[in-house]
């Protein structure tokens, strides 16, 4: 199975849809996306994923199936005190790296500037949610792996967010929060692409196909900008 995450298009954040840069951006990622052979098209349940969604699910005459535990989630202190930049992970990170922090440390969930934000919460509780979406998929979590329980050969699409997917590809590839946000790109209508093994019965991991492609935007880029 593969599985393409996409980052929505451009946002209006208020009203939580695509602006008509968004819809342009998700156009084209629909154009870059028309050649593959997609079965399912998956999306976050808020309106600028699953408007970008839409325009991929056209391409392929499918329907957008919606998931509630792929909305972006919220950074910030647990308990609403003062936090180092608010808590906002790819900011902090990069704190972490400019000030020669271990980056790549596997605990990081239980220290500092993770240990009481947000987040990580929201980070953790996605994952769960995304092993038990896999295991409806064919492949169940054992340890850091998946076991393959069915020969599944689809191809499906996953619109998402910037936090939900850095969140998910960093469960699905065992690599800490710190890292994936300091050294991964998420831009708008980003698409990173992974597969796991079709083979029944085996322990698979997933190989990265691609990583945030925003080549089909070119001429269309705007400053980055990660919201809630």
């Amino acid at each position: 199975m593969r599985i393409i995450f996409v980052r929505h298009g451009h946002p209006d954040y208020d009203k939580d849809c695509l602006t008509e840069l968004g819809h342009k951006q998700a156009i084209a990622a629909a154009q870059r996306l028309k050649n593959e052979k997609i079965d399912r098209v998956f999306s976050s349940s808020c309106g600028r994923a699953a408007e970008t969604a839409e325009h991929i699910a056209k391409f392929h005459n499918k329907e957008v199936e919606l998931c509630d535990f792929m909305q972006e989630i919220g950074w910030g202190h647990i308990d609403g005190e003062p936090i180092e930049h608010n808590g906002h992970p790819w900011t902090v990170s990069a704190k972490m790296f400019s000030r020669g922090e271990n980056i790549m440390n596997e605990n990081w969930a239980n220290e500092e500037p993770f240990l009481k934000n947000k987040y990580k919460v929201n980070a953790l509780r996605l994952a769960g949610d995304l092993d038990k979406w896999l295991a409806e998929l064919g492949y169940e979590r054992e340890g850091r792996y998946y076991r393959t329980k069915t020969c599944n050969t689809e191809t499906v699409v996953m619109a998402c967010h910037g936090g939900s997917s850095a969140a998910a590809l960093s469960h699905l590839l065992n690599i800490p929060i710190p890292f994936m946000c300091s050294s991964v790109a998420f831009g708008y209508t980003g698409i990173h692409i992974l597969k796991l093994s079709e083979r029944e019965g085996v322990l698979t991991a997933p190989k990265i196909e691609l990583i945030n492609d925003v080549r089909h935007i070119e001429g269309l880029e705007i400053e980055n900008i990660f919201g809630i």
